[in-house]
């Protein structure tokens, strides 16, 4: 086995260990800590697929933007009830079945892949997307863009207005 390899394969299973410590833990600060540790090492997974994008969107977009407005909405959450963030156990068993079923599910489908057809894959695929993004997909980008200002415009507006009624 290769240091690869076997870097591979630690890295997974501390992505299936915190995926479990997600679902097991009472305390919901400690899992999206914990949530983040497995999102990390998804990313390192992608690394060692050559999909470089997806690691470093992963990166930018759940563990830099997401998993953030993740914990400050927990931190104020349990700031205004003056309580400490903690969730029952009453809905563990049905995560625990349904968690089991997905991963019977993706076990399944990953065992009928052909994986030596994707193996023709050298370098990296960054300049293959960008090129992508500014020639055949420019339009969908930029429609894209807008769309996503729009959207910002409209959570600003609805975020200003006074209790009054209007702004």
């Amino acid at each position: 086995m290769e240091m690869l390899e076997v870097m591979f394969y630690i890295i997974g299973a501390l992505a299936c260990i915190s995926a479990g410590f997600i679902l097991f833990t009472k305390n919901i600060l400690y899992a999206a800590f914990a949530l983040v540790v497995t999102l990390l090492c998804i990313a390192a997974l992608y690394i060692f697929s050559n999909a470089e994008f997806i690691a470093v969107s992963q990166i930018m977009i759940y563990v830099g933007g997401i998993i953030v407005l993740i914990i400050f909405g927990i931190m104020l959450t349990a700031k205004i009830r003056d309580e400490k963030a903690v969730v029952g156990s009453h809905n563990r068993f049905l995560a625990l079945v349904s968690a089991a079923s997905v991963f019977v599910m993706l076990i399944s489908v990953i065992g009928t892949i052909n994986f030596t057809q994707y193996q023709t894959i050298t370098g990296s695929n960054l300049h293959k997307i960008g090129e992508g993004i500014m020639t055949d997909y420019l339009l969908p980008f930029e429609l894209m863009a807008v769309l996503l200002l729009v959207a910002l415009i409209g959570a600003t507006a609805i975020a200003s207005k006074k209790e009054g009624g209007t702004s």
